[in-house]
């Protein structure tokens, strides 16, 4: 076995402390140590961006580890292949030897290969008289040994990063095919934005808004990039189906709006007296209509949609709201801190209910300084109420309307 101990290069090459410290690593490869010579070529492969080294360099290489007649590269024993120029071009795919030198030097100084050279330059080996090769010149490929470990997790490492830029991607392609289609349909159901009244013209801020993050998308992206990108591309997303659904929940409440007061005015008149007592008395005193409050079940609005539109009575709650129950406790102790007289609440209960009242409570607390007089507000809705002209579908929706737009500018 040939000695391992740092050489210099023939000629005027000149030698390089990389060149002497992967000769000293080389050196001290384990003799026990067995690996499989084109696993470890496709791991460079893989991992040729970070080593620095070229396509045609790996087809030098290529070419190199053909010489090798074992499919395993040990660390026993010399691994020197000492194949000519000739045979090295050929086997490189008809590589001119100008060029063929150049990659060979541009491995060498990547640390694949260690450079052993003859006296006099040549590439050969000396045999005794066993036939054995006593001594051989040419191109060590031991550092493939040594640094097999390496290139095997840089390859991984790669192979990661691709797939954490694939899922990206994908994610960005979804997100953008999601998002157009929903603006489209968006526009053409005239579906309204945050902006109450103005219809359809607020989808142009949408999709500028939407074009504006397409735009900073870079042809070569990080992994780190696209992610950004990706999840600013789904928090839009998020917000546009918000619209979508609130636009839908909207319209459904407003159905069965319509079909409760359809229901009230064709129902029994004498079952409204299990609602209103005081109507029996008022059916004796006269035999003229007189207009009857419009009253919602419980379950007309949903209390999650209440508490998305008016959160800030959560924090009025001993325990929390999970209930209706709690949600009308609170509101009782909201309206006696909104000022508003015991006078004004009995007649909204009365005319919208307990459960409407405590809603409407609830979004006189939510607009704050907006209302100038909560008593007085919740007056002129209960009078509204009384005549027929209240629903409270719209005060909701005008909510987390709000709500959303406050969001998305935060």
């Amino acid at each position: 076995m040939q000695s391992r101990a740092p050489t210099t290069p023939f000629g005027r090459r000149s030698l390089k402390l990389a060149h002497v410290a992967t000769q000293v690593a080389v050196s001290t490869r384990p003799s026990e140590k067995i690996v499989h010579k084109w696993k470890i070529f496709q791991a460079i492969c893989i991992a040729r961006p970070r080593l620095g080294i070229s396509e045609r360099a790996l087809t030098v290489l290529d070419a190199l580890l053909s010489f090798h007649p074992e499919t395993t590269l040990t660390g026993e024993g010399d691994l020197i292949v000492f194949p000519s120029n000739n045979q090295l071009t050929l086997r490189a795919h008809g590589m001119p030897v100008s060029t063929l030198r150049r990659h060979l030097a541009v491995l060498v100084d990547a640390g694949l290969i260690v450079r052993r050279d003859s006296p006099n330059g040549k590439r050969y080996a000396r045999k005794g008289n066993g036939g054995d090769i006593e001594r051989a010149f040419g191109f060590d490929l031991s550092p493939l040994v040594v640094r097999a470990e390496e290139f095997e997790r840089v390859a991984g490492e790669i192979k990661a990063e691709a797939r954490a830029i694939k899922h990206a991607r994908e994610r960005i392609t979804l997100c953008r095919r999601d998002i157009a289609k929903m603006i489209a349909t968006g526009i053409e159901e005239n579906v309204p934005t945050h902006r109450q009244g103005k219809g359809p013209a607020d989808w142009d801020e949408v999709h500028r808004a939407f074009r504006s993050i397409v735009e900073t998308i870079p042809r070569r992206a990080t992994c780190q990039e696209l992610e950004a990108i990706a999840d600013e591309l789904s928090q839009l997303a998020d917000d546009v189906l918000n619209l979508l659904e609130t636009h839908v929940q909207a319209a459904n409440m407003s159905a069965n709006e319509s079909h409760t007061e359809r229901h009230l005015q064709n129902s029994n008149p004498n079952s409204l007296t299990d609602l209103e007592p005081s109507l029996q008395e008022g059916r004796a005193a006269s035999t003229e209509p007189q207009p009857q409050p419009t009253r919602f079940a419980k379950g007309s609005y949903p209390l999650g949609m209440v508490l998305s539109a008016c959160p800030d009575i959560v924090d009025y709650a001993k325990g929390g709201i999970s209930n209706w129950r709690d949600f009308i406790a609170t509101a009782a102790v909201v309206r006696s801190m909104l000022g508003i007289s015991p006078s004004a609440w009995e007649e909204a209960l009365s005319v919208m209910g307990e459960t409407q009242a405590a809603i409407v409570v609830g979004c006189i607390l939510q607009r704050g300084e907006a209302i100038r007089s909560a008593g007085g507000y919740l007056r002129g809705l209960t009078r509204k109420a009384e005549a027929g002209e209240f629903s409270l579908g719209p005060i909701l929706m005008a909510q987390i309307n709000s709500r959303l737009h406050e969001k998305r500018r935060a």
